[in-house]
Order: structure tokens, then C-alpha cells, then sequence
């Protein structure tokens, strides 16, 4: 019996293409709810508002039961936090300090809120064109260093550029769901522990939970979750991680899954 469905955002709850939740998705999503079904969020954006405002007629709403962030560096229920675990601050600062050798852009987020360093004209196309994030502040590497806790570095870096970063975040997980960026977290934090962290909160089992996604970081809880779901719209290393492909985001597939699966 399911009892919990956790949806990535980019490319799974929302389209690439229009920027919002189809209204399939949002029906199907309410459907599913009525009946008994928990909602929640896995996803790789942080908590701040700038990103989450996508979701926002799921919230509206009252849709959400709960929150992966971060890839499981943070999640909450409510106002209470049930998981949060910052990079290691010796390996945050050796992640900022090769960005600012090499120049590369990279947006940074504490408990609260997102940052970017050195942004140029590729951050720009990703969140505000691809993403439809509006403009984030700027702040300088110096002023990254002294944050008190970093939960996630997003380096937008090469594959190449990459295998030299690792060498810097030894005890961190390192996740790429777009071309352009990898995400940086502390070593455990996946979508995976976030799933089993709320599911133990709710007391639910995770052979009762079905996980979507579409992205390289989906991939652990697609895997663990239940049932995991890929949309059409994933690559194929995505596809092949799942138990069921439903068709894309811009082709109703949360819908499409829900019938599927006999939820709605």
C-alpha cells in the first residue's frame, strides 16, 4: 500500500519549458492526496523562498507533508527541522578557494539562504532562464568563507574540472543533475537518507513510499524508494535506475503514474 510520494522539482514537478506544475500534475497530486497519500518534496534547491516559489500552488494549497532539501543536507516538517548537516567548514573553504583559483562561478547556501560567487553570464542562463530563479545576491569569496555553516556549494564546473574538485571535498557527496553544475553536500547526504529520515519521522515504511525524479540526483531514491518512478524527459541512466517510466513532465506523467500505479 503506498503511503508517501516524493517529487524532485526540476523536470519532474515542473517543466523546463513552461516554468509551472502542469495541472494534471496538480490534480493528480491533490487526487492522491484525498486519499490518505503523504506529499513530499525531494529535491536538490534549497529552502530559500527564491527557489521554492515554483511549488508554490502546491503550498497554496496545503499539498506538502515535508521536505528534502539540499539532496538530504536539510529537511523539515512544518517549522521543525528533522535533519540538517553542513559541509565540513576545512573542505568548504578548499571547494571556494579552487572556485576562486580557476574563476569559476559557484552559488553557495547556508540554513537560510543562496549566494552566488562570481556569477557570469552562465549562471545567469541557468537560473534565470532555465530555472526561472529571479536574480540572486552576490557576495564575494571572502565573505563565503565566513559563513558559519554551509550546507551545499553548487561549483559550475566541467566534468574534467570536477575530478580535480573531488580531491578537495573528500567527505563530501558530489551529484550532477545538469551539465553546467555539480552539488556539493557532506558525505551521506543524498535523497536517499532524506526519504528514510522522513518516512521514519511520519512512521511510514519506505517499501510504502514512490519516489519521481529526472535527474543524476535522483537516482539513490529512485532506487531505495518503494517504487521508483523516472519521468520521460530522463536520460537513460536515469530511466535504467527506476522501476516505471512514465511519459514527460510536459506529457501529464505524474498524472500518467498515478493512474498507473491505481492512486488516482
Amino acid at each position: 500500500m503506498t503511503k508517501a510520494l516524493f517529487f524532485d522539482i526540476d523536470g519532474t514537478l515542473v517543466s523546463f519549458r513552461t516554468h509551472r506544475i502542469p495541472d494534471s500534475a496538480l490534480e493528480a497530486i491533490a487526487a492522491a492526496k484525498q486519499r490518505g497519500i503523504r506529499v513530499f518534496i525531494a529535491t536538490g534547491r534549497s529552502q530559500a523562498e527564491a527557489l521554492m516559489k515554483s511549488i508554490s500552488q502546491l503550498r497554496e494549497r496545503g499539498l506538502i507533508d515535508g521536505y528534502v532539501t539540499m539532496n538530504g543536507a536539510y529537511c523539515f516538517v512544518g517549522d521543525k527541522v528533522i535533519h540538517h548537516n553542513a559541509l565540513p567548514a576545512n573542505e568548504a573553504r578548499r571547494a571556494l578557494e579552487y572556485c576562486a583559483e580557476t574563476g569559476v562561478a559557484c552559488s553557495v547556501v547556508d540554513e537560510r539562504d543562496i549566494f552566488i560567487v562570481q556569477p557570469n553570464e552562465l549562471v545567469r542562463q541557468i537560473f534565470n532562464e532555465y530555472l526561472n530563479v529571479e536574480v540572486l545576491p552576490v557576495i564575494r569569496i571572502d565573505d563565503a568563507l565566513r559563513l558559519r555553516d554551509v550546507y551545499q556549494l553548487s561549483p559550475f564546473v566541467t566534468e574534467e574540472q570536477e575530478d580535480k574538485l573531488r580531491a578537495c571535498v573528500p567527505h563530501c557527496e558530489i551529484s550532477r543533475w545538469h551539465p553546467a553544475f555539480v552539488d556539493i553536500t557532506a558525505l551521506g547526504n543524498t535523497k536517499q537518507l532524506g526519504i528514510d529520515l522522513i518516512c521514519k519521522h511520519f512512521d511510514i515504511d519506505v517499501a510504502e513510499a514512490i519516489a519521481f525524479g529526472d535527474g543524476g540526483n535522483d537516482i539513490p531514491m529512485l532506487r531505495h524508494a518503494g517504487i521508483g518512478i523516472a519521468m520521460g524527459n530522463a536520460n537513460d541512466t536515469v530511466k535504467a535506475a527506476a522501476d516505471y517510466v512514465t511519459t514527460s513532465v510536459d506529457e501529464n506523467g505524474i498524472a500518467h503514474a498515478l493512474q498507473h500505479f491505481g492512486l488516482i
